[in-house]
């Protein structure tokens, strides 16, 4: 059982972006787009997105396929059929920073930050 466990780890090929600070719920928007997608498709997709979160993910993806590489040196890119197996976005630490407000008040502002994971599978074609 755990040698199934480790051929599949060492068989899937996955990159995580940590800390980013744009807020999870905007992360998400443009991560549910790329799920399930092949990485022309996805990479097509974020190049044409005005959104910040879109600049991030493309370099994740860019990071994903270059790992992907490292790992399988004889195969070919094209050949692979890679998409994007499972993409997760993660609410992270928040700073916490006050905002003066009338009367003596302050109101308080949550800056927040996500966590990304992105996991490549192949459909192999034979």
């Amino acid at each position: 059982m755990a040698i199934k466990y480790k051929e599949a780890k060492k068989a899937m090929t996955f990159a995580r972006l940590k800390n980013s600070p744009i807020p999870a719920r905007k992360m998400r928007l443009v991560a549910d787009q790329l799920r399930g997608e092949d990485i022309k498709k996805a990479l097509a997709i974020l190049k044409f997105s005005p959104k910040e979160a879109a600049r991030r993910l493309e370099k994740l993806l860019l990071s994903a396929i270059a790992n992907w590489q490292a790992k399988n040196e004889s195969d070919d890119v094209e050949k692979a059929n890679l998409f994007i197996k499972e993409i997760k976005v993660d609410s992270a630490g928040m700073l916490k920073r006050i905002r003066p407000a009338p009367q003596g008040r302050a109101h308080r502002i949550r800056k927040r930050s996500n966590h990304v994971t992105l996991v490549l599978g192949n459909n192999k074609i034979n």
